[in-house]
């Protein structure tokens, strides 16, 4: 199972718009990303969701909570998909939660939820991704999301492999230059490195694959039914032609006798 490494570093201000330290900034660059679940027809990719949440375990937990996500879901079709016996074994092996009725702490199971991480001040990632959706475009509309398939996935990733190697202190606190936050600088020093995490399908672990992977286990925790949302709207459409052709045809059957003739 996997093992949580301890990181320095909040995530917190490298994901909000609030920490953005505007003085230097350079201009915000966000990578456009080719992940699977993009287009109306994409699907996550089980296999990244899973090295995805090996990432978030090893490296990523130590700062963050997922509060809003049962754990149960984990097996879920769509999801990452682990069997029930490795989910349960995932669950009580690396978290504990707070059980009132035994005012204690004990292993958490498949009911329960992420638990919630704040003792580093640090933002919970459940809804991260979606919040980050809309992050270019007139208005926070989320244009970039619509017409080249770019989102809080891409926003995240980028942030994780913006990072220069420049540092600067202001006011006491060293901000780390990166080229995908507002502004430039944040306050979060680069929480991954190549081959940090190793994966046993020995699936590429440098900077660019384990960012890609942690931010579609992130987009996932935030959109866990994407899929089903893609398949009822397809189905939708689908639905609206057949019966926009069968009342245009409906409708020219009814006029057809009453067509050419002459009033009056």
């Amino acid at each position: 199972m996997f093992k949580k490494t301890a990181i320095g570093a909040a995530f917190a201000l490298a994901l909000t718009p609030a920490a953005s330290f505007a003085a230097g900034g350079g201009e915000q660059h966000i990578e456009d990303f080719a992940f699977s679940f993009e287009g109306p027809f994409g699907t996550y990719d089980i296999n990244q969701l899973q090295r995805g949440l090996q990432v978030y375990t090893e490296v990523c937990s130590a700062c963050h909570g997922l509060k809003y996500v049962p754990l149960r879901t984990l097996s879920d079709e769509g999801g990452p998909s682990l069997p029930e016996n490795q989910m349960r074994a995932y669950a009580s092996d690396n978290f504990e939660v707070f059980d009132a009725e035994l005012d204690d702490f004990r292993p958490a199971k498949p009911t329960d939820n992420f638990p919630e991480n704040t003792a580093a001040g640090a933002p919970d990632l459940s809804m991260m991704a979606k919040a980050r959706a809309g992050f270019h475009g007139p208005y926070g509309l989320g244009i970039n999301q619509l017409v080249k398939g770019m989102g809080g996935a891409e926003y995240i990733a980028s942030i994780l492999t913006g990072y220069t190697g420049e540092e600067k202190e202001e006011a006491g606190t060293i901000l780390y230059e990166n080229t995908a936050f507002p502004g430039g600088w944040i306050s979060m020093a680069p929480p991954l490195f190549d081959e940090q995490v190793e994966f046993a399908d020995g699936h590429a672990n440098d900077l660019h694959h384990l960012s890609e992977d942690v931010s579609a286990f992130l987009m996932w925790a935030a959109e866990p039914k994407m899929m089903a949302r893609k398949q009822a709207g397809f189905v939708g459409v689908l639905l609206l032609a057949i019966m926009s052709v069968l009342l245009y045809l409906t409708n020219k059957r009814l006029w057809a006798p009453l067509k050419g003739k002459k009033h009056g």
